[in-house]
């Protein structure tokens, strides 16, 4: 009987270890292969779990950047769609990220090397820092960039001004020649 126990705990031990992987912040270094990512495509329809900081990294694939038409207006989004936030408790130019621990659960960083899609200038400084754990996530004018876990589709903003601190970035739409402006 006790073996038995003992057989049942680890194999539930290992379908839990294999669900948390699968649902881990798809695409970023968090996750477990072959998954993808609300942060680089479209979302699962599993709800996303919190990443663990040091989790070993995966390789990173460059982070698509692009403009949407949302209901806080023209934003920065991500090559899905989905709306990018700032933080306002991040530092401009900090090699760390404010966002940690329990902040993950709704807030996913953009992991990669930050790109502008085909067409797209964005008149801000594009750049990385490396969080515990080795992933690399973009960055814009300085700041780590995020996208809310409750932004179940793309061009939704439901995270802009949540608890004061978190904010899209405007940019100028389609009709500009240059994508970008100050915020």
């Amino acid at each position: 009987m006790r073996h038995r126990m003992l057989a049942v705990s680890a194999v539930l031990g290992i379908l839990l270890l294999a669900g948390c992987r699968a649902s881990a912040v798809p695409g970023s270094a968090y996750a477990s292969a072959g998954a993808t990512a609300r942060s680089s495509t479209a979302p699962s329809a599993a709800s996303p779990a919190s990443p663990v900081e040091g989790t070993a990294p995966a390789s990173a694939s460059p982070a698509m950047l692009t403009v949407r038409k949302t209901p806080a207006g023209f934003v920065l989004a991500n090559a899905s769609g989905y709306t990018i936030y700032w933080f306002a408790r991040d530092h401009r130019g900090s090699p760390r990220s404010a966002c940690t621990g329990r902040c993950l659960l709704d807030w996913l960083p953009v992991a990669g090397h930050p790109v502008a899609a085909k067409g797209v200038r964005l008149n801000a400084v594009l750049g990385t820092i490396t969080r515990p754990g080795g992933m690399v996530q973009a960055t814009y004018d300085g700041y780590p960039l995020y996208t809310f876990g409750s932004d179940s589709a793309p061009g939704q903003a439901h995270g802009n001004g949540a608890a004061g601190v978190w904010h899209v970035i405007p940019e100028k739409g389609p009709a500009s020649s240059a994508v970008g402006g100050s915020w």
